[in-house]
C-alpha cells in the first residue's frame, strides 16, 4: 500500500481514473493548480493527494461552474483554512495542557484586547 503523498500514478492512469483527457491534467499543471512529481525521465507521477485535489477541481468546474481562476482562489482559501485548523488544534492542545498543569509558559500566554462599546444613535 502506498502513502497518501507518494507519487505513483502515471498521467494516463489518472486521466482514465478521472475520465478526463491527459491534456486537461497538463493544463491544470500549467495553471499551477496541481504539481505532480517528475521521474528522472521527466514523466509526471501523481499521488493520491494530487488525485483528490483534481477531483475537487473537477467538482468546482463541472458541477459549480467555477472557472480556473476561481478554482485557484478557492484552493488557496482552502489551504489557508487547513493551516488555520492546524493552528487551532495546536492551540487547543496547549490549552488542555494548561488546564492539566495549571500554568502556561510565558511565550504561550494569551493576550486579550480591551473590549469596545458600541453605541447606536437613534434619529
Amino acid at each position: 500500500m502506498h502513502s497518501y503523498d507518494e507519487p505513483v500514478y502515471l498521467i494516463s492512469v489518472v486521466a482514465t481514473m478521472l475520465d478526463i483527457h491527459p491534456q486537461t491534467l497538463r493544463q491544470y499543471e500549467r495553471e499551477g493548480l496541481v504539481e505532480p512529481s517528475r521521474t528522472q525521465g521527466r514523466m509526471r507521477l501523481y499521488s493520491q493527494r494530487d488525485i483528490d485535489r483534481m477531483k475537487l477541481i473537477l467538482r468546482l468546474t463541472r458541477q459549480m461552474g467555477v472557472n480556473l481562476a476561481g478554482v485557484d482562489i478557492a484552493l488557496q482559501l482552502k489551504e489557508q483554512i487547513d493551516q488555520m485548523q492546524v493552528e487551532i488544534d495546536q492551540l487547543r492542545e496547549e490549552l488542555s495542557k494548561v488546564n492539566r498543569n495549571g500554568s502556561v509558559h510565558v511565550s504561550k500566554a494569551l493576550v486579550t484586547t480591551p473590549a469596545y462599546d458600541i453605541i447606536i444613535f437613534e434619529e
